[in-house]
């Protein structure tokens, strides 16, 4: 007798064998970054020790800092997953939401679930599959991360803490995508709905540190009752190579044991092929913009612009009001910004700060935008657009241009919130919105010659572009400003980021050397990618 999960096992060695290449290059990927950063922490504070306590109460007493998570105590394991514990919780967040949607919704849109349903296979057991495959990943990734750490040096038992802190994530975000795989009607809807929910558990992460109480010996923040909404707030209070705390780890299972339980009971209660949320109807006569490709593209790309807004709107709002608070700090909670400043003008640094931290934050939107361009032509509806009068140079022009567009109206955005919020705590707000504006103007041309890369991998190995593009993202931002000097990278690597080369506006003065080089750069990239791809065959699909 047929069961909803008839065929859960086959279906299970099926995933595993489709993602046999996927799912391990994230696991190792992070955990050969994660001791790959370690080893280098380790290695400068074991020559410089006195550095480490310095370093710690900086992190602690700095609310800007405490949006990238917690350090409790003078560890280096402690603070190395500090400063990379926010990037491998929102990757192993998206390993999970992209292996779900992969193997549920997508297979609907392709008509694959169609097929297996055909056979002796139960309506859940897809599902199901999906599910145990990314929990068993996400097992993975704990153990992996926990061996990077220690083969860092790192102490067992805080080392395998901070693995599951990672994995926790992971593991929810697992049931996030198995629900909104059944809401929404399209495998990007899922992915959109999903990573939303990944801001907002940032944000409430960050606020939750943010507006935490520093203890006396400022080694340790308590924080506040946002944090214990979010995932990510969970993994940090875990506490890795310090309290080592376990039971946070069975909210993560709690939650991903409801969210199944509420993504099967969507699923028997909708058709094959549609979400619970169905497609809204289109208008009876088109908007002239979708006769130009700017405007199809525009019109596939203005609800991901738009969710990405109001997240940096919101962070601007908040980083702006913590100015007042900056300009209060002294002693060694203002060494961190010396880099973007110095000491002479610290409200100067601290804006410039986080206008890398936005600009590096852009510079992921526009790799999504530029990596449109290998879906159109792996999914076919390149063909389509391009079997009318439309030339490649039209179809590749639309992509850059709304890529550039939405990376000016998102770092405009973010200025101005910041600006508003920063000059009605310090007064002057005008002049600060000038500065501000143009302290986000110096960062799109680093972001356009991380997208004009983009474009060239996708240009030369169309195949393998997501992966590269992705890694490409990663290595630009761990070179880059924000982790590149305190990880004791060389200068020439150091000097292959963009951003490195960014002027440090509103701290110092914008000098137009470096915005030119940066511009005439990404022009040659992108001139260069357009040839290539005006050259060679379209990868469509068989």
């Amino acid at each position: 007798m047929r069961s909803g999960f008839t065929g859960t096992v086959r279906l299970t060695r099926l995933a595993l064998r489709r993602d046999r290449v996927t799912l391990p290059a994230w696991v190792v990927g992070m955990a050969a970054f994660t001791a790959a950063t370690t080893a280098l922490f380790n290695d400068n504070y074991t020559r410089h020790p006195e550095l480490l306590g310095l370093d710690t109460r900086i992190v602690v007493e700095n609310p800007g800092m405490r949006v990238l998570g917690l350090v409790t105590g003078p560890t280096v394991g402690g603070y190395a997953l500090h400063r990379d514990g926010l990037t491998l919780a929102v990757l192993a967040a998206m390993m999970s939401v992209l292996a779900v949607v992969r193997h549920t919704r997508q297979s609907e849109e392709l008509g694959r679930e169609e097929i297996l349903g055909a056979g002796v296979v139960g309506r859940y057991a897809s599902l199901t599959a999906a599910t145990a495959v990314t929990l068993a990943a996400n097992l993975a990734l704990a153990l992996m991360l926990a061996l990077g750490l220690m083969l860092a040096g790192q102490p067992v038992a805080g080392s395998m803490v901070g693995g599951a802190s990672i994995a926790l994530v992971g593991v929810f975000f697992t049931g996030v995508a198995a629900v909104t795989s059944q809401l929404a009607s399209t495998s990007r809807g899922a992915i959109g709905l999903a990573s939303a929910g990944l801001g907002a558990a940032f944000g409430l992460a960050a606020l939750g540190n943010m507006t935490g109480t520093v203890d006396a010996a400022a080694l340790r923040v308590t924080s506040t009752w946002p944090t214990w909404l979010s995932p990510i707030g969970w993994g940090q209070q875990m506490r890795p190579f310090a309290d080592d705390l376990w039971w946070p780890l069975g909210l993560a299972v709690v939650g991903v044991g409801c969210l199944f339980l509420v993504s099967v009971t969507l699923a028997a209660r909708r058709d094959v092929g549609r979400g619970m949320w169905p497609e809204r109807r289109g208008a009876s006569l088109a908007s002239p913009a979708l006769l130009s490709p700017f405007g199809l593209v525009w019109r596939l790309q203005r609800g991901t612009l738009l969710g990405w807004s109001l997240g940096l709107v919101g962070f601007g709002l908040i980083f702006g009001a913590l100015s007042d608070q900056i300009s209060g700090l002294t002693g060694a909670a203002t060494q961190w910004y010396k880099g973007f400043g110095g000491e002479a003008d610290l409200l100067g640094a601290y804006w410039a700060s986080m206008m890398q931290i936005a600009g590096t934050t852009v510079s992921i939107y526009v790799a999504t935008i530029v990596l449109r361009l290998h879906h159109d032509e792996a999914q076919g509806t390149a063909e389509s657009v391009l079997a009318t009068a439309v030339s490649r140079l039209r179809w590749l022009g639309a992509y850059a241009l709304n890529a550039l567009a939405g990376a000016t109206v998102l770092m405009g955005g973010f200025a101005l919130a910041m600006g508003i919020t920063g000059g009605s705590t310090l007064g002057g707000t005008p002049a600060l919105l000038g500065d501000l504006v143009g302290a986000a103007a110096v960062q799109l041309p680093a972001i356009a010659v991380l997208g004009a890369a983009a474009l060239a991998v996708t240009a030369v190995v169309p195949r393998w572009s997501p992966g590269l593009v992705w890694a490409l993202v990663v290595a630009t931002i761990v070179t880059g400003p924000m982790f590149g000097p305190s990880l004791g990278l060389p200068s020439w690597l150091l000097n292959l980021s963009p951003f490195t080369h960014v002027p440090n506006a509103p701290a110092t003065a914008a000098t137009p050397a470096p915005i030119l080089g940066l511009s005439l750069a990404g022009l040659l990239l992108a001139l260069w990618s357009i040839t290539v791809i005006r050259r060679r065959n379209l990868a469509l699909p068989a």
